[in-house]
C-alpha cells in the first residue's frame, strides 16, 4: 500500500493533520488482484485511477473499532463505503477487517483482506 500511496502522491495528504480512518488492504490482497493490475495501476498514466482506489480506502474521520456500527460511511473519494460490524467481525464492502486498531499518528488504520474499488472502477 505504501508504494502505491506514494505513485498517486497522497503520501503528503495522508500524512496530514486527519483524523483519518484507513481501511488498509494487506500486501496478498494487493497480490490478488488480477495478474498485471497492480502494475498498470502504478504507471504514470493511471495516476488518477489509483487515486480513486487509493481514496476509496479512506474515510475523513477516526473510527476505531469500538466507533464501527452498520452503515454507509462517507470516503475521501467521495463515494460510501458499506460497513457491516457483527459479533463475527467487520466487513467494509466485500472486504474483511483482519487487523483492526492500528495506531497512526493521525488517525487508525485497520488492515483488510481485499482491495476494495469504488462504484465504477475496474481493474
Amino acid at each position: 500500500m505504501a508504494a502505491a500511496i506514494e505513485a498517486a502522491g497522497l503520501t503528503e495528504t495522508l500524512s496530514g493533520e486527519g483524523p483519518y480512518t484507513v481501511f488498509a488492504p494487506t500486501n496478498e490482497a494487493f497480490e490478488a488482484l488480477p495478474e498485471g493490475a497492480l502494475d498498470q495501476l502504478l504507471l504514470p498514466e493511471n495516476r488518477e485511477i489509483l487515486t480513486q482506489v487509493l481514496t476509496y480506502h479512506v474515510v475523513p474521520q477516526e473510527l476505531p473499532s469500538s466507533a464501527i456500527t452498520s452503515g454507509e460511511v462517507a470516503t475521501v473519494e467521495g463515494a460510501p463505503v458499506t460497513v457491516t460490524a457483527s459479533p463475527d467481525g467487520v466487513t467494509v464492502n466485500n472486504a474483511t477487517v483482519i487487523q483492526p486498531d492500528i495506531e497512526a499518528s493521525n488517525g487508525v488504520i485497520h488492515a483488510v483482506d481485499q482491495v476494495i474499488l469504488p462504484p465504477g472502477a475496474q481493474l
